[in-house]
């Protein structure tokens, strides 16, 4: 992870809802979501937020060696969006603590601001966390 992530790094990125990532699309083999309304669900939108973050980091890691994990995330989701509109998420570093990097995020659609919050990721090795994952699933698998 290069130092110059710093605190006061600022950041934008854009992403176009498509139609599977409404709640009734995105949760299709739950029954009862079927009938809930046809707008951008929550659990993806925490998704586009943890993107943008990750878009942000992107020219500080060593990618694909380094990469980052999310590690904590705290959003209101403020208003409702249909698919077709473009999200603006904007983002700020606004803590960097060893490998741990913590954002400020804020999403906003064609018309209003649709999200607010924090988000925090962790950078790590890919080999080694590939290999902590595969102990893992041996271990599951026995």
């Amino acid at each position: 992870m290069s130092p110059e992530l710093q605190p006061g790094l600022r950041f934008e990125w854009q992403y176009t809802v498509p139609p599977r990532a409404t709640v009734p699309q995105l949760y299709h083999d739950t029954p009862f979501c079927l009938d809930m309304p046809d707008v951008l669900a929550t659990g993806y939108m925490v998704g586009m937020m943890e993107l943008a973050c990750v878009h942000g980091m992107l020219p500080f890691l060593d990618w694909p060696r380094e990469q980052s994990l999310g590690t904590m995330v705290s959003f209101r989701h403020l208003a409702p969006t249909p698919p077709g509109m473009t999200l603006r998420i904007e983002g700020e570093v606004i803590e960097v603590e060893g490998k741990r990097v913590r954002f400020k995020v804020e999403a906003w659609d064609d018309v209003e601001r649709i999200c607010a919050g924090t988000h925090e990721r962790c950078v790590i090795d890919t080999v080694r966390f590939n290999a902590r994952v595969a102990r893992k699933y041996k271990a599951g698998a026995a």
